[in-house]
């Protein structure tokens, strides 16, 4: 075996021995979610969650990847999937790992799922989220994480998840904990391939109501030319942020 190979293999089983997973919600899940639809179901298909791809995830919980020499920053990440589902290691695990090489301390974050059939498929995958930035806040020093520096990220609906964290001003929908939740979102996002934000009939238009805010965090975008899905999402999103 090559001596990389080695060096690789003893990093990854460091890291693994050192992860922590931390339950949002060790009071109970605030709100109720809709039974999914058969379209859902049938979408999920009867194998369920398998590895890397994760679904009906009723107990909400974060994975704390501690970086071995740790800079200070901290990123949440939050993989996509449609909220039918949940991409855990090419959009979770694997972000985290990387995170970890340039010193970050990668913070996985299951949000419950499915919820695709919820009339703002958002709402408690948002709660997750909120709550998770609390937490990691509360344990900065323990997790050697400075309060001020952290951010998120998203991918595909995760990214759309993070952008509801990131510029929605609305009041929180679940009671606040002292001690646990903090009124500030995330010092940081970053917006890969996501979507969500324009209006349905017109891509050239924000949903009503929805606006980047004057104090929204820097945002770092990633986006491909040939998207089908968000062709010009995160170039509107970006020239809101120009306006700023």
């Amino acid at each position: 075996m090559r001596p990389l190979t080695l060096l690789l293999l003893a990093l990854a089983t460091s890291a693994t021995a050192a992860e922590t997973v931390l339950p949002l919600w060790p009071e109970g899940v605030p709100g109720k979610r809709v039974a999914p639809s058969k379209a859902t179901t049938d979408r999920i298909g009867p194998k369920g969650s398998y590895a890397g791809h994760e679904t009906f995830i009723d107990a909400p919980s974060i994975t704390v990847y501690p970086a071995a020499n740790p800079n200070g920053a901290a990123v949440i990440v939050c993989p996509g999937g449609g909220y039918w589902f949940l991409s855990t290691k090419n959009e979770g695990t694997g972000v985290c790992e990387w995170l970890n090489s340039i010193g970050i301390t990668g913070i996985l974050l299951r949000y419950r799922t499915p919820t695709s059939d919820e009339e703002l498929p958002y709402n408690y995958p948002v709660q997750d989220l909120q709550r998770s930035l609390g937490l990691v806040r509360a344990h900065a020093k323990e997790w050697n994480i400075d309060p001020k520096r952290v951010g998120v990220i998203g991918f595909s609906a995760g990214a759309n998840l993070v952008g509801h964290a990131s510029w929605d001003r609305t009041p929180r929908t679940y009671e606040q904990k002292p001690g646990v939740d903090d009124p500030r979102g995330p010092d940081f996002t970053i917006f890969v391939y996501g979507g969500g934000f324009l209006e349905k009939e017109d891509k050239t238009k924000f949903r009503e109501g929805f606006s980047v805010p004057a104090d929204a965090p820097p945002c770092f975008f990633v986006v491909a030319h040939n998207d089908n899905a968000n062709p010009i999402e995160a170039a509107r999103l970006y020239l809101e942020y120009k306006r700023l």
